[in-house]
């Protein structure tokens, strides 16, 4: 059919659908989990982010075509994160047969993000210093 693309801060979740277990063992369908106030599902796509003027666009300057009128400040969110979100905020669609929220950025409550290439995720590798220093010598 086509591509879907989100427009101005808005975020496309695949929702986190079905049942689930409590820390006691029990099972809670997926209506009880309707009734609550936050919702998570896993972000598909965003849009480019909040519009803001630009400082450098001028209108008396025609000869300068390089330069928008607006930007866009980028969302914090990403495809693939995890995201907690207000689920009042959310609207239900349907796309090529499969469900799917649209969210205002505003609405998300937290993100989890699983990344290989987060810098702060990987320094619990580095392991002693005197490795490091053991390898880079091995390396010379």
């Amino acid at each position: 059919m086509g591509e879907l693309i989100m427009v101005g801060d808005r975020v496309l979740i695949s929702p986190d659908e079905g049942e689930r277990t409590t820390n006691a063992g029990l099972v809670l369908p997926a209506s009880v989990a309707e009734k609550e106030r936050v919702r998570g599902g896993r972000v598909v796509s965003i849009g480019p982010g909040y519009v803001t003027p630009n400082p450098e666009f001028s209108e008396t300057e025609t000869w300068d075509q390089n330069r928008d009128a607006v930007r866009y400040l980028p969302l914090q969110a990403r495809p693939g994160d995890f995201a907690f979100f207000l689920r009042k905020e959310a609207i239900e669609i349907e796309f090529e047969g499969d469900s799917f929220l649209i969210i205002p950025h505003g609405a998300i409550l937290a993100l989890h993000r699983t990344d290989a290439d987060d810098i702060l995720g990987n320094l619990g590798n580095l392991g002693n210093l005197s490795d490091v220093e053991d390898q880079a010598d091995e390396g010379a």
